[in-house]
């Protein structure tokens, strides 16, 4: 087989580093995926600190790997305590935990790790196989275009991410504005810096990540007086066997449903924030409305397991496309992933399949390591991390979370100033939280803003027409009306709902 994800296997076994860090993102994964109020993305928080450490590869497949794994693990306490790990497993627990209070939690569970690893596999594949073909294309496109395509995205995902249109284009504006505090990069002049001398350098990635993710999450559960502080318990196990695992009669009812999701969730997963929360509640609904007469939807049908769990999963490789062919994440992990990127010095965009190939095949080839790592911790040891679960209060582990962070962020350069910033931007999570403002918007006009400045700065450079150079590239035309339509869809969507 002539392909590059070859290489890409020898890339990653070659490094005895690259494949234990897959191995312990997939894990660190799973167990952050199972804990309800620690996400994927505040686990991914508090390991960028540590890829500054670590060669490329191996600081790309330890956060790949987390998000990948995350997804999954989430399901095990939505269908075990009907208190989803992760957002995108809230489907999960509609017809997840019926089959729990039944007795019926192991087949649940199998199912959902069937069902996870089915869907991430196709969508890694065509990740594999389909990236590099869009990027011929993409490549071609100067910087109007891209620049255009920023403004696309910042526009979708501020107006698709939360219910309200306004507060989530305000976080993406707020988000961009806060990437270009510093210097100029053409005059060295300070800007927006309010004579702050730290600020010239900018604001660091590492200190608004686990401020936003980690520090936050903690201020709330102070705030809740520690909801989430109380065991839970776990219903007894049908003594029925095949209560107890997926016979192959259940996979065959599945399996139109999971290939419909898989294709959903992964169509869904291209589009820039929209990510796994929208593809598994989507996805659900399909299958539920095209349910046989002799389902049985809201009592615990192990077909919306299915459905549920292939569609968020198909998500995680497919939102990476648009990551690595336009520079644009698909989602607050896909956007994690490009600041290592970033920290590493690799530029992301059509060029990295050129000049970080073996890099790149490297981090596919870890995510189908990951997938089969988690399908058989997930198939035989879901039970006991969900035991495990039930029986850690958060109100030790958040502590205990938050000091870690501090460690982290002040070890990164040793300045206090640092885990000031952090502690600033857990209060600007905690107000965002508690006023329904978008987190993915902001997280995710950060890390861009500084990309879309540059393709602004090179258009106006480069040509002599200044703004109208926009104008008159059909292709950034299309990008500004795709932005202009959205935008609209929006408003008259939300206008329906209120009248």
């Amino acid at each position: 087989m002539d392909h590059p994800i070859v290489d890409g296997f020898i890339s990653l076994f070659s490094s005895g580093w690259a494949v234990f860090y897959a191995i312990l993102g997939t894990t660190i994964g799973l167990l952050a995926g199972a804990t309800p109020g620690l996400t994927a993305s505040a686990a991914i928080s508090m390991i960028i600190p540590l890829s500054f450490y670590l060669e490329p590869l191996s600081a790309l497949v330890f956060v790949y790997t987390i998000g990948k794994s995350a997804s999954f693990g989430g399901s095990i306490p939505a269908i075990l305590f009907n208190t989803p790990g992760t957002p995108q497993a809230s489907a999960t627990q509609i017809e997840g935990y019926p089959l729990t209070r039944q007795g019926k939690q192991g087949k649940a569970l199998k199912m959902a790790v069937i069902a996870s690893a089915a869907g991430d596999t196709f969508s890694e594949c065509l990740l594999i196989f389909g990236a590099a073909f869009i990027a011929v294309y993409t490549a071609r496109m100067g910087p109007p275009e891209i620049f255009a395509v920023y403004c696309t995205a910042f526009v979708i995902i501020g107006s698709v991410i939360g219910a309200s249109i306004m507060r989530g284009l305000i976080s993406t504006v707020f988000g961009i504005l806060l990437s270009i505090i510093g210097l100029d990069p053409i005059s060295s002049l300070p800007r927006l810096t309010f004579e702050i001398n730290m600020l010239e350098t900018g604001i660091g990635l590492v200190p608004v990540l686990l401020g936003v993710f980690v520090a936050s999450e903690v201020f709330v559960q102070i705030a809740d007086r520690g909801s989430l502080g109380s065991e839970r318990m776990m219903s007894e196990k049908s003594d029925v066997p095949a209560d107890n695992y997926v016979t192959w009669s259940d996979l065959k009812r599945c399996l139109p449903v999971m290939a419909k999701s898989t294709g959903m969730g992964t169509i869904i997963g291209m589009l820039p924030g929209v990510g796994a929360s929208a593809a598994c509640f989507v996805a659900y609904a399909e299958a539920r409305r095209t349910a046989s007469s002799g389902d049985k939807w809201g009592d615990g049908e192990v077909k919306g397991v299915a459905a549920a769990e292939a569609a968020n999963n198909s998500v995680s490789g497919a939102n990476i496309i648009p990551l690595l062919t336009l520079g644009i994440p698909g989602s607050v992990a896909a956007a994690l992933l490009g600041g290592v990127f970033l920290i590493h010095g690799m530029h992301i965009g059509p060029r990295i399949f050129v000049e970080e190939r073996d890099t790149i095949y490297g981090l596919f080839a870890s995510g189908l390591l990951c997938i089969a790592t988690y399908y058989v911790i997930g198939y035989w040891g879901s039970g006991l991390i969900g035991r495990a679960m039930a029986k850690l209060p958060m109100r030790v582990i958040y502590p205990f979370i938050f000091l870690t962070s501090i460690v982290a962020v002040y070890a990164l350069r040793n300045q206090m100033f640092d885990v000031m910033m952090m502690l600033v931007f857990g209060f600007v999570g905690y107000f965002f939280k508690k006023f329904d403002y978008s987190l993915p918007a902001f997280i995710i006009a950060f890390i861009l803003g500084p990309g879309a400045e540059r393709a602004l700065r090179q258009a106006l450079l480069l040509h002599n027409d200044g703004p109208m150079i926009f104008l008159e590239r059909p292709l950034a035309i299309f990008f500004i009306f795709l932005a202009a339509l959205v935008i609209g869809i929006r408003i008259w969507q939300t206008t329906r709902t209120r009248n």
